[in-house]
């Protein structure tokens, strides 16, 4: 799956972030797989995520709350 690992801007990351959240949910790639991008997309792009420990506006406006929540556990799953 071509996703880029590092963005530009934080609109292209909530692209990315929202293209590997959509591709899972129609069960055109695995769990684990998912799981493993979202760490990634994370890991080279942390200052795009968040501020002051929240989700950054760009990406609650362009992902939404489903999506987020999705990001939230995974992320939260991470550091257990």
């Amino acid at each position: 799956m071509g996703i880029k690992l590092f963005h530009k801007t934080q609109r292209d990351l909530a692209s990315s972030i929202n293209n590997v959240i959509d591709k899972y949910w129609n069960d055109e790639i695995e769990e684990e797989q998912m799981i493993g991008l979202v760490h990634n997309l994370y890991k080279n792009n942390d200052t795009k995520f968040l501020k002051d420990g929240d989700f950054t506006t760009v990406l609650k406006q362009q992902c939404g709350k489903r999506r987020l929540e999705v990001v939230n556990k995974i992320l939260s799953n991470r550091n257990k």
